[in-house]
């Protein structure tokens, strides 16, 4: 049998992090690092300019969490937002919405308010992103449950790999509200994001080589090291990103990553390892 060819090596750009203990990158890597705290109090819920100032205000948690971390990003990649393809991904969307939804129908359906109706939606937020940046390059929003974050940055490295060109991923999830919290768990609010780009440039920050891989019994993910990840590892579906930011926090160690398996399926993982990227 043909071995399949390795995937080629992509480069990372402008990685962004937003929860309330960890209100952005440089607060998340430091203590991803050992070397900061958590905030007390937490940070309330972040106000993204890429909304006009109405938008900003009538705008859901997730929209206002996906479009921070997105526009920290971009703007960590020195790139034009309006240029870069986008993939946003979410294990639940909106919860709160969605409950409010569920239950406005079943009590009272002529009072379902049409702001919250499109905010239902699951590409609610990749959809403000792309008409408050002017974006007009593709954008999709993906959903695989308790995989999503890992379903999302294989589709982004795909497109990436097959297109020749940057694309951004953004991964968010907010807290389960309502009769939804008997079924799945999702607490707090976490976002992060990062570009991925097929060549290397001044704004890279690590290569990462990243492949598939397959066993009988997919129970080996990577586990968050340090005590700030550990301390978000169970409450949110994105929190299985935190192993990928944890080593994108120590990379400029000069060390690469020992090898970050992130599981698709019960059957499958996206293989991933960071390298150091020297800028000559």
């Amino acid at each position: 049998m043909n071995q399949a060819p390795t995937p080629p090596t992509l480069y990372i750009e402008g990685p962004a992090f937003w929860t309330p203990t960890l209100p952005g990158w440089e607060a998340a890597r430091a203590a991803f690092r050992g070397e900061g705290t958590l905030a007390d109090p937490p940070a309330k819920r972040p106000s993204p300019q890429v909304l006009a100032p109405a938008e900003r205000r009538r705008a859901p948690d997730t929209v206002a969490l996906a479009l921070e971390v997105a526009a920290a990003a971009l703007a960590g990649s020195g790139r034009n937002a309006a240029d870069v393809p986008c993939v946003f991904t979410s294990a639940h969307g909106d919860l709160s919405i969605n409950d409010y939804m569920c239950s406005t129908l079943a009590g009272d359906p002529k009072m379902l308010s049409p702001t919250k109706f499109h905010n239902s939606v699951h590409n609610a937020a990749v959809g403000y992103w792309t008409i408050g940046t002017g974006c007009m390059a593709a954008s999709n929003a993906v959903s695989a449950y308790e995989h999503s974050f890992a379903s999302g940055l294989l589709e982004a490295a795909v497109q990436c790999a097959c297109d020749q060109e940057p694309v951004l991923l953004v991964g968010y999830d907010a807290p389960t509200v309502g009769a939804l919290t008997s079924v799945t768990d999702s607490r707090g609010l976490l976002a992060l994001a990062l570009v991925l780009a097929s060549e290397p440039t001044e704004r890279t920050v690590a290569a990462l080589d990243w492949s598939l891989a397959g066993s009988e019994n997919n129970d080996n993910a990577t586990p968050p090291r340090s005590e700030a990840a550990k301390s978000l590892a169970e409450i949110n579906p994105m929190a299985q990103a935190l192993p990928l930011f944890e080593s994108l926090a120590h990379i400029d160690n000069g060390n690469g990553s020992a090898p970050i398996d992130l599981p698709l399926s019960p059957t499958l993982s996206l293989r991933l390892q960071l390298r150091p990227h020297s800028r000559g």
